[in-house]
């Protein structure tokens, strides 16, 4: 399986964008009032503290959170955009320090599941992962994650984590096969960046975009399968890799989460649940997270 982390190089991040605006892509639309909602309750925590946000780019949602801080303590404010994508990280900084004068920016290019020892360590911090990233683990590698976070946070530092629910499978496969096929050229993008890394000869344009709902391990899987046998050659190596037509290359899970799921995640990492935000469909939660 691929990691998911090659999915956002330039143009993976920009295909991104566009797949959260889609009709068919639910989450963004359900996740945005949720942030809202968050917000107008830690308006008062808005202030002295430095708001990391995982995978940054698109700036809509880290907005809601900035807009809450109050024009007089705005200077007390650090946004750390964190992203392995220097782009993302640049784009949302641009937006944001002009959108936000006196806002302190300090952007993070890292791989934020292997490279949370970058993150400041002694300042009061909101952590937000928002969307639903952290599906793209599986649950102990979420686990070990958020066990990873919580040692570098600082007692009473806030995570604000996103969560896509278990729910209708035809609404689950619809959002990942959507009828602009943005999320088909997203998934084959991910050819062209392994290809960069390896000077491999992959064709993009000789596999299929596969994407479905697995009940047994309640996770979206997305796979690219061969349209022909396929010998590719890598780094000019002798040797080749080959695929027989009708194979697969697993390239994305994106697990779908109960409510017992996020309590017992987080009780394994050390954190308290403050609050439980979910809309009125419980097609996506949003969990207000304290490292006690």
């Amino acid at each position: 399986m691929i990691s998911c982390v090659f999915f956002y190089d330039d143009a993976g991040s920009k295909l991104f964008e566009e797949i959260t605006h889609l009709p068919e892509y639910y989450l963004t639309c359900t996740e945005i009032p949720l942030i809202k909602k968050a917000a107008d309750d830690l308006r008062s925590k808005l202030r002295n503290v430095d708001i990391i946000e995982f995978g940054s780019g698109d700036s809509t949602k880290i907005s809601i959170l900035l807009d809450a801080v109050e024009e007089k303590y705005r200077n007390t404010v650090c946004y750390i955009p964190f992203d392995i994508c220097v782009a993302a990280v640049k784009k949302s900084s641009k937006i944001l320090i002009n959108k936000y004068p006196g806002i302190k920016i300090h952007g993070l290019v890292a791989d934020f599941i292997s490279q949370l020892d970058v993150i400041p360590k002694d300042s009061k911090k909101i952590i937000c992962f928002l969307g639903s990233t952290i599906g793209n683990l599986s649950i102990e590698k979420a686990k070990d994650f958020l066990i990873n976070l919580s040692n570098i946070m600082n007692k009473d530092d806030l995570l604000i984590l996103g969560f896509d629910m278990v729910k209708n499978k035809d609404i689950l496969e619809k959002a990942y096969n959507d009828s602009k096929k943005i999320t088909e050229k997203f998934n084959k993008n991910i050819l062209n960046v392994v290809n960069s890394h390896i000077e491999s000869d992959f064709d993009p344009d000789r596999f299929e975009h596969v994407a479905f709902f697995n009940d047994e391990l309640s996770r979206i899987e997305m796979h690219l399968k061969a349209t022909d046998d396929l010998s590719i050659m890598y780094s000019g190596s002798k040797y080749h890799i080959s695929i027989k037509k009708g194979e697969t290359i697993h390239t994305e899970n994106s697990y779908k989460f109960t409510k017992d799921d996020i309590y017992n995640l987080a009780t394994a990492a050390n954190f308290h649940i403050q609050k439980f935000y979910t809309d009125e469909n419980k097609w996506f939660s949003l969990v207000l997270l304290e490292k006690k």
